[in-house]
């Protein structure tokens, strides 16, 4: 092989390459469906030129007849008058139209055969280029799906790098040092400040005060025993003993145990009712 053939060979392959690469189906399929558009296009004018044909040779034809009609009532009248020789003229000019009236209907029916082809061949290219229509927006879906796709699994092969989760887990751990020098922080200003202590007592009184609560609903409930009256000494003592002022806690930890009482009896109650419902069902 010369050195201009394989010179040749090699400039051929990489404008195929080049225009392989460069090619987008999307824009070609729409560039095809406009192409065969523009060929319908030209295929109706086609059409509609040979139409026009068709019925200008119907038009010739009947006004031959309608010539060869009007020789013939003029040889008629030329007999009428006597005058034979002037009806063998009018016959002859009547013979002349016959025969070309004869030769546009043989043309006219060869146009309409020929234009009845040329429409079932519109209709099927119109057809052809309907599904071409339909299978570009079907192409044009599987590679937008295709290419979104693709766009996923290089996210996912991006995201297989541990060095972003790396620095995540790095980023974690800093903010758990972070968070325990924060603790560390607030325990050290209580034991300087002297709030372990207030915070251990306010820790027993509320333990305590949810014992007595808890204690106060099972009276009410009958699941304890009821509570032990005071001696009589105490209970004068306690009336002449100035008014103690219920706080604003005490206040509403009795509320909440009304409430709570309220809705236990009322689901008893519900209970009950639905027990009876299913009984008089049976």
């Amino acid at each position: 092989m010369g050195i201009f053939s394989r010179l040749a060979q090699l400039i051929k392959s990489n404008l195929n390459d080049l225009i392989s690469k460069s090619e987008d189906p999307e824009k070609m399929l729409n560039q095809l469906v406009l192409d065969m558009n523009n060929q319908l296009v030209e295929a109706k004018k086609q059409v509609a030129s040979a139409i026009a044909d068709e019925k200008r040779l119907a038009k010739q034809g009947e006004q031959e007849t309608a010539n060869a009609t009007e020789w013939e009532r003029r040889a008629m009248m030329a007999l009428r008058a006597g005058n034979e020789e002037l009806a063998k003229e009018a016959l002859a000019r009547k013979k002349e139209h016959d025969t070309l009236a004869a030769t546009f209907q043989d043309q006219w029916q060869k146009q309409k055969t020929s234009v009845d082809q040329l429409k079932r061949s519109l209709r099927a290219l119109n057809d052809k280029i309907e599904e071409a229509k339909r299978k570009k927006n079907i192409l044009i879906a599987r590679k937008k799906r295709a290419e979104a796709q693709k766009s996923i699994q290089e996210t996912m092969h991006g995201l297989k790098d541990q060095s972003a989760f790396e620095t995540f887990d790095r980023m974690a751990g800093k903010i758990d040092q972070l968070e325990a020098e924060a603790e560390a922080g607030a325990e050290i200003a209580e034991e300087y400040t002297g709030d372990t202590l207030a915070s251990k007592f306010a820790g027993l009184e509320q333990t305590a005060s949810g014992e007595d609560d808890l204690l106060a609903l099972k009276r009410k409930m009958g699941l304890a025993p009821a509570e032990t009256p005071k001696p009589v000494e105490t209970v004068q003592k306690r009336v002449e003993a100035p008014p103690v002022t219920e706080t604003e806690s005490e206040a509403t930890t009795r509320s909440e145990q009304e409430e709570l009482a309220a809705a236990l009896e009322e689901l008893e109650a519900e209970e009950r009712a639905a027990g009876d419902q299913r009984k008089a069902s049976r």
